[in-house]
């Protein structure tokens, strides 16, 4: 069940990375004065290019539930990462970009990172936190992806704060995601409901985020905040929201956390690839 739930996570990341690549450019297509408003996505859904985009992210959704319903969210997590490698094998095969240390050293710390978080994983639980620790938790979450709407005026502040945003964002969808599971499992179908309304919600704000600071910033300057924070706080929440026990997964924990570090060290350092950014940025040379 674990090895299955892991090949959904990866494919789900497939489908979300080739979608955030194709999406790059439609979205600094629009003018900025759209940014953080809902007329942004007013004026991207009426391009097919982009709505192909989204809807290829939107098919990587299924696979991160199917995964969530066979592997803990501490596995699930850093899966979802993974695909950044198909960005820098395009950027390879595609382009003739040619990758350098620091991509075999990405590549090399996301595989030795999933591969050992899935070897440590702690047993995939169905029992979670009671509602008031809950609602805390995803209150904590909430702040910063509303706070850049909230500073909308500061531009500088804003500037920042919505890569933060959208990180957070796609963070709560993910803790949702995994609600929505344990709901679905105790045959809770209201529930299930109410957190598949939560997700989609949370969802559509982060893609708003994501795509006003695709309009401010280059990509690879995006996806490496948003991936680590999108990936790193529903792992940190995971034993206090799901009852993911790490104390006893080996060395009380600290394997397992060590390679969550690895994985998110080649995260990071492959979203800022220049082969990964030349894909991102040749998404749509030919329009």
């Amino acid at each position: 069940m674990l090895g299955l739930g892991i090949v959904c996570a990866v494919g789900a990341s497939v489908l979300y990375n080739t979608s955030i690549a194709l999406q790059a450019l439609e979205a600094r297509d629009v003018p900025e004065r759209h940014s953080l408003r809902v007329s942004l996505i007013g004026k991207l859904v009426r391009n097919r290019k982009w709505l192909g985009a989204t809807a290829l992210g939107l098919v990587g959704w299924p696979f991160e539930i199917a995964a969530l319903l066979l592997a803990p969210l501490t596995v699930v997590q850093p899966c979802l990462a993974s695909g950044l490698i198909v960005l820098l094998w395009l950027g390879v095969t595609r382009l003739g970009e040619k990758p350098g240390p620091r991509e075999y050293l990405a590549v090399a710390a996301i595989v030795a990172g999933v591969a050992g978080v899935a070897w440590a994983a702690p047993d995939r639980t169905t029992d979670h936190a009671g509602t008031w620790a809950i609602a805390l938790a995803l209150g904590l979450v909430a702040i910063p992806v509303l706070a850049p709407y909230v500073l909308r005026r500061q531009a500088s502040a804003a500037g920042t704060l919505v890569v933060v945003s959208a990180g957070f964002g796609y963070a709560w969808t993910a803790i949702s995601s995994k609600l929505l599971t344990d709901e679905l499992t105790a045959g809770a179908l209201l529930m299930a409901v109410a957190w598949l309304a939560t997700a989609a919600a949370s969802e559509g704000l982060a893609l708003l985020s994501e795509m006003s600071a695709l309009q401010r910033r280059p990509a690879t300057q995006v996806a490496p905040v948003m991936f680590a924070v999108q990936v790193m706080v529903p792992v940190v929440l995971a034993p206090l929201i799901f009852m993911e026990k790490w104390s006893t997964t080996p060395l009380n924990g600290v394997a397992l956390v060590a390679f969550m570090l690895v994985a998110l060290v080649g995260v990071v350092l492959l979203a800022g690839s220049k082969a990964v950014a030349a894909v991102i940025e040749s998404a749509h040379a030919g329009d």
